[in-house]
């Protein structure tokens, strides 16, 4: 009776958190000119906001091109990256900042999953075996999450365009949210997962 008193508890909570997202604040687009492109600065940065703005709110979701990004503004530094976890697209823009072994790194909402805000490493906690007395000691899964140069010029928010000639594995999830949105997240049928 217990197990189904958590597993119900569990479900509504999930529900919850689903609703959320859904019905969450949504960013509008405001870069986004008539022709679907983003404003431009003469160097080819991308504009993103005000910085002041973004200082207050800690966080904003933007489009480049379709392609929802997150900035943090965290210990007076600018960071940014692809919106959606690289394990399975959770809103990093839901999640939690949190210091590990001195960095800096956004919690995925969904599955806890930690990436450095600096360099969009995935960290693990992991041990060697091999150690006489082996004690669990953060390690990187290396470079997980594709992560935007930002730059602040007159007051103004600025990321350098993605280089689309390396991939990192939020690119799929960054890919699918941007060709269908919120419902093109959904796990595969089975039809699906056989091709």
């Amino acid at each position: 009776m217990l197990d189904l008193i958590i597993l119900s508890l569990h479900f509504f909570i999930c529900f919850l958190i689903a609703i959320a997202i859904w019905y969450g604040p949504k960013d509008v687009d405001s870069h986004s000119s008539s022709t679907g492109g983003a404003e431009v600065h003469p160097d080819g940065l991308i504009f993103i906001g005000k910085e002041d703005d973004i200082k207050k709110s800690q966080r904003i979701t933007a489009k480049i091109d379709g392609r929802e990004i997150v900035v943090f503004y965290h210990e007076g530094k600018f960071h940014a990256l692809d919106s959606r976890c690289y394990h399975e697209g959770g809103p990093l823009c839901l999640g939690e900042i949190e210091d590990i072994d001195g960095q800096a790194c956004i919690v995925c909402p969904w599955h806890k999953f930690k990436i450095t805000l600096e360099t969009g490493e995935g960290l693990y906690k992991g041990i060697n075996p091999q150690e006489p007395s082996p004690t669990p000691k953060w390690q990187s899964k290396g470079v997980k999450q594709r992560i935007y140069q930002v730059t602040i010029d007159n007051g103004n928010v600025y990321v350098s365009p993605p280089d689309f000639s390396v991939s990192f594995d939020s690119d799929y999830y960054a890919e699918k949210y941007k060709q269908g949105g919120e419902l093109a997240i959904g796990k595969p049928s089975n039809l699906e997962a056989m091709e």
